[in-house]
């Protein structure tokens, strides 16, 4: 007959066990080598630093640059409104995240155009971590700016103005904004090509754009473009990147471009270009191109009392018989070869209203050169120049 065991039984061979496992332990132990023992038991002390000397000039030269500039540069975060579908209640929520910088001390930030469009809201942080409501000044989509306006006793110094039109390939620049949300942060490269184009968020095309190596990431898009001299060359504003993070190769807007838009911006909410008072459109311009073998832009007609139309400028029209007949190609502006509406838009674009243009055109064949007024486009701008 099998003996029962009882409670006190098991308790008794469970400690049994336990203690053969420690005695297990004890003797591996003892059988570990004495040396080995020693060196676990050893004291140990942190090492001692080794002193590092005074740093590189270059690397003093961009620690000064960052502290100068870093209180002119803005975090910009900006909400949408939404509306939920079933209640019709109406939601703020958040919409993205940029950059921008203080433009002059009356509180003007300048940021791109896509940082901001589409908002209802923007806020501005400054690097004293206080926020500020911002109000849209102005903005020009066709060059990706946008001035916002922030009220604060607080007076910023603005960034030190550079130029652009000197910019040589291979030059350190630096860049200083607030990627994936990390604020105020520093990257540095070179300016790797110029006169760049990019498709624009309108669907223009952005022109004349420095192309950097310097780190851009979202977030980075209205931060500033610094030379080592730590003056402003240039807005980031976009990548090119299959992975949408930085791959090399970023673009700003230079800084001439900026300063010729920017107070245009404050002084009257919109940028005004200058216009030769013609009427082109690029879809009829490529069919005109493929049909007919011009090289150049188009003259669809021109404007009554326009500029074009005192320097003899002559549109397309139709004949009796209701054929195609075209006007004037314009091929160059001062010398510059034009052959599409956005080129010839990017030439004038470096001129100001008032000024005299040099164009060539090709009429019936033969080639002429007139000089043209610029006006102030209008506001209802299309496909007017």
């Amino acid at each position: 007959m099998e003996e029962k065991k009882t409670g006190g039984d098991v308790f008794l061979r469970r400690l049994k066990w336990t203690a053969l496992a420690v005695l297990a332990a004890i003797i591996a132990w003892q059988a570990v080598p004495f040396g080995l023992r020693l060196l676990t038991s050893e004291k140990a002390e942190p090492r001692a630093v080794t002193p590092r000397g005074d740093l590189a000039a270059d690397e003093k030269g961009t620690i000064d640059l960052f502290e100068r500039s870093k209180d002119a540069v803005v975090f910009i975060t900006t909400t949408q409104r939404v509306m939920e579908y079933w209640s019709r209640n109406i939601f703020t929520i958040p919409r993205g995240a940029g950059s921008g910088f203080v433009w002059d001390d009356k509180g003007h930030i300048v940021t791109n155009f896509h940082v901001i469009a589409g908002a209802a809201e923007a806020r501005v942080r400054l690097s004293d971590g206080k926020e500020h409501t911002a109000a849209l000044v102005g903005a020009s989509p066709m060059h990706d700016l946008a001035v916002l306006r922030i009220d604060t006793g607080v007076k910023r110094a603005p960034l030190p103005l550079g130029t652009s039109a000197d910019l040589k390939v291979g030059q350190k620049v630096f860049a200083i904004g607030n990627p994936f949300g990390l604020d105020w942060t520093l990257t540095t490269g070179i300016v790797s090509a110029l006169d760049r184009s990019l498709k624009g968020e309108d669907g223009g095309v952005i022109q004349h754009l420095i192309q950097t190596d310097a780190a851009i990431n979202p977030g980075n898009s209205g931060g500033p473009l610094l030379d080592s001299a730590g003056r402003l060359i240039g807005v980031n504003t976009a990548i090119y990147s299959p992975s949408g993070a930085s791959a090399g190769v970023g673009f700003a807007v230079p800084v001439d471009t900026v300063n010729r838009v920017v107070p245009q911006l404050i002084a009257k909410g919109r940028y005004a270009r200058p216009a030769l008072g013609i009427e082109v459109d690029q879809r009829v311009n490529e069919t005109a191109a493929e049909q007919l073998g011009l090289k150049g832009v188009l003259v669809l007609s021109v404007r009554a009392g326009s500029g074009a139309q005192a320097a003899g400028l002559v549109g397309a029209r139709f004949d009796r018989d209701g054929a195609f007949v075209p006007g004037d190609v314009i091929t160059k502006v001062e010398g510059k070869a034009v052959d599409s509406v956005p080129g010839l838009l990017s030439r004038l674009d470096d001129f100001r209203p008032g000024d005299k243009v040099r164009l060539t055109i090709l009429r019936q064949g033969k080639e002429e050169e007139h000089v043209v007024m610029l006006q102030a486009e209008g506001a209802s701008e299309g496909a007017a120049q």
